[in-house]
């Protein structure tokens, strides 16, 4: 676990300045400003928009234990960069692996890879961190 938080940290550096919300926890800027308006900022799937969706929005903090008590780390980075291809909300999920390389198209292919990456990480360690 300190191994992650590490290679967070050393990925944190490579992100632009986000909202004032959770200055010190990039994984949390990224769950705020991409996953609370539907999920809720407690990630009980109690957002703004929830009620205007289609589907149910999974509670976020069960992860684990809908896993035998272990985070699926891997499924929920496809999940999130878009490659696992689950459906939300009537259509795919927005896919913000492809959001997040665009808005850093402007550092160079190689360079928006790594921030993308870094970003997507730094969600997946705050939703494992959410874990009930």
């Amino acid at each position: 676990m300190k191994s992650r938080a590490l290679i967070a940290a050393a990925l944190a550096a490579c992100l632009p300045a986000a909202a004032a919300v959770a200055q010190d926890d990039p994984g949390a800027r990224e769950y705020m400003s991409s996953c609370a308006s539907c999920h809720g900022e407690n990630g009980k799937g109690e957002g703004p928009l929830a009620e205007l969706m289609t589907v149910a929005v999974p509670d976020l903090t069960q992860l684990s234990a809908q896993n035998d008590g272990a985070f699926p780390m891997l499924q929920v980075i496809q999940v999130i960069d878009g490659r696992s291809g689950i459906r939300g909300h009537g259509y795919p999920m927005p896919v913000w692996g492809s959001r997040y390389k665009a808005e850093a198209m402007g550092a160079g292919e190689y360079s928006a890879e790594i921030v993308t990456r870094g970003r997507v990480l730094s969600l997946a360690l705050y939703l494992e961190a959410m874990q009930e």
